[in-house]
């Protein structure tokens, strides 16, 4: 059994992109394949099925396989929920909440749960393609280090060094990750790609071999940019595209300081009648908006003050003055109450913060996370939906008699008496084309064809051919050990 592992001489230099057409470029050929990322950095998470919690890139990845996700497959996951301090999630489940300082203390006990799933999927599959996070020319960070060159020494995995000629000065990343790594790491370095290349890649023909004579490593390609990639769900909220589509019905969504499971967007914005503006900070809610969706966050009170601090929450209310409707999830469902309790200083300090009181319902947050894959049936239209719930905290109120959807008859989220402002814990749901489209329809959208899981494979499908004309592909799973 073997694994590869794709290191990066920068933040966002499209590892994921490329471990995801790997990973599907290997299941073409026969192999049976698994990815893994040893740590990750984010805050859209994907709900397992054996009930734990794990990126949406290796989520992805996984698709690329043609696999359920696992907890298996991103072992230790760091949700931030402040600038200083991250949530902790080991194997799927929340260990703790600490701050970035006193997380150098506790990586090193992390090692052994981070083996523990790499061999147990290098035990069931052909091949294991490894993400890395960040890059290891982070060499302050080496010590204890389990993301990167630590995680591939301690289990003897094969690295490809990948650097993004589209944010320029890619022969320096990639020669300068080499002079500031030791010998004993560098000698884990098999090779590199160059990612993002736009244009013609022959005019980088000597900037290639120059970087192959400077380092010594073999060069395994030249990846032009690969510009379909934006239909696929993205992982770093800096990814987040302003928006999408030019159809006539207008939908306005609020990007948050902790948004959290924003690919709940993605299918909306590829419908040919829906335009998904996201609305960023400093601007305002368009008076001509149809409908508002305040997605989730990893910080309920936290972005409520966010929110305030933008004056979305003026903007709200001129809205559902005109008649326009809101829609929100998760978090964007607590925001909407009339308040939001933490007792026990779970998201932050103690205290509570008054909601936008769009709806009446109150939440109050409480130590048990719900992190479940969720069947249900839409109260407006009577449509099968399903999506996931990975949340915390409890809601309830009044307009909790008028629910959203009702999971195993029980009513779940709320509408308010008018009908124009709907709240739900439930992600994922608009990738459920029946559902999506009966919605649509509901709040006055015309709906498409669209088939978004069948799109999503058709790109995967796309990428690793893409990879299969730039990438001597053969090669560089040839070197997996």
């Amino acid at each position: 059994m073997k694994a590869l592992m794709i290191q990066g001489a920068g933040s966002n230099v499209g590892k994921s992109l490329l471990v995801a057409g790997l990973c599907r470029a290997a299941k073409l050929r026969g192999l049976s394949v698994a990815p893994f990322k040893p740590q990750n950095m984010s805050n859209n998470a994907a709900v397992t099925a054996d009930g734990g919690e794990i990126g949406r890139a290796q989520a992805l990845q996984a698709l690329a396989c043609g696999l359920e996700p696992h907890t298996d497959m991103n072992p230790v996951l760091l949700k931030p929920e402040s600038e200083t301090g991250s949530q902790v999630i080991v194997q799927g489940k929340r260990i703790a909440t600490v701050k970035a300082r006193d997380y150098a203390a506790l990586k090193p006990s992390l090692m052994a749960p981070v083996l523990d799933s790499f061999n147990r999927l290098k035990s069931r599959y052909d091949l294991v393609i490894v993400e890395g996070a960040g890059s290891p020319a982070e060499v302050n960070l080496r010590s204890g280090d389990i993301a990167n060159m630590g995680f591939a020494r301690a289990a003897d995995c094969p690295v490809i060094l990948t650097g993004d000629i589209d944010r320029g000065g890619v022969i320096a990343q990639i020669v300068g990750t080499q002079a500031v790594l030791d010998a004993a790491d560098n000698a884990m370095i098999a090779g590199f790609l160059i990612n993002k290349f736009r244009g013609d890649p022959r005019l980088f023909d000597d900037g290639y071999r120059l970087t192959e004579t400077r380092t010594g490593w073999r060069g395994f390609g030249v990846v032009p940019f690969f510009s379909d990639a934006a239909k696929l769900p993205a992982e770093d909220a800096l990814d987040l595209p302003k928006g999408g589509g030019v159809g006539g019905y207008k939908i306005a969504a609020l990007t948050l300081s902790r948004i959290a499971n924003f690919d709940d967007l993605d299918p909306l914005a590829q419908e040919p009648g829906v335009s998904l503006q996201m609305v960023r900070a400093g601007e305002a809610i368009a008076g001509d908006t149809d409908l508002v969706i305040i997605p989730g966050s990893k910080s309920t009170r936290g972005d409520l003050a966010y929110l305030r601090a933008q004056g979305w929450d003026v903007d709200l209310a001129a809205h559902l003055r005109r008649g326009g409707k809101v829609l929100g999830i998760c978090g964007g469902y607590q925001m909407l109450g009339a308040v939001v309790r933490d007792p026990e200083g779970i998201e932050g300090p103690a205290g509570e913060t008054l909601g936008l009181g769009a709806l009446a319902v109150e939440t109050v947050m409480t130590p048990d996370k719900r992190l479940t894959q969720t069947q249900a049936i839409h109260a407006a239209t009577g449509l099968a939906m399903q999506g996931y719930e990975i949340h915390i905290g409890r809601t309830d109120g009044p307009d909790r008699n008028r629910p959203f959807a009702f999971v195993d008859g029980q009513p779940e989220g709320a509408t308010s008496a008018n009908g124009r402002v709907m709240g739900s814990y439930l992600h994922g749901m608009f990738a459920d084309d029946a559902f999506r489209a009966g919605f649509l329809r509901q709040i006055g959208a015309a709906p498409s064809g669209l088939a978004y899981a069948a799109g999503l494979d058709a790109v995967l499908d796309a990428l690793a051919a893409h990879l299969e004309r730039h990438v001597d592909v053969d090669a560089l799973l040839a070197l997996s050990r």
